[in-house]
């Protein structure tokens, strides 16, 4: 059975000081990219748009009231109805 390859301090210190020196410039090089574009709105329907003014009005009320913990909200209202969720998300995603 072949023996271990011994590495000295030396060379442990060294190959240290070479991932820390690549960990610092990956993270200068990601810091220094641009941002991704913001992708465009999403047009909504106006089914779900009249749903978002409905929760908007219940939210209001609620803060009005002083009851700030908000409201429930299901995507879909009825059966048939259009599905809401991705809309709801995109508009309530601040609020979380």
């Amino acid at each position: 059975m072949p023996k271990p390859l011994r590495m000295s301090r030396r060379m442990w210190g060294a190959a240290w000081a070479v991932l820390c020196v690549a960990g610092i410039a990956a993270t200068a090089a990601l810091n220094a990219s641009p941002a991704p574009d913001p992708q465009p709105e999403k047009p909504v329907s106006a089914e779900c748009a009249e749903y978002i003014a409905e929760i908007e009005a219940q939210l209001a009320k609620a803060r009005a009231e002083g009851n700030d913990d908000g409201v429930l909200a299901f995507a879909r209202t009825r059966v048939g109805a259009d599905d809401c969720n991705d809309a709801l998300l995109d508009h309530f995603s601040g609020d979380r």
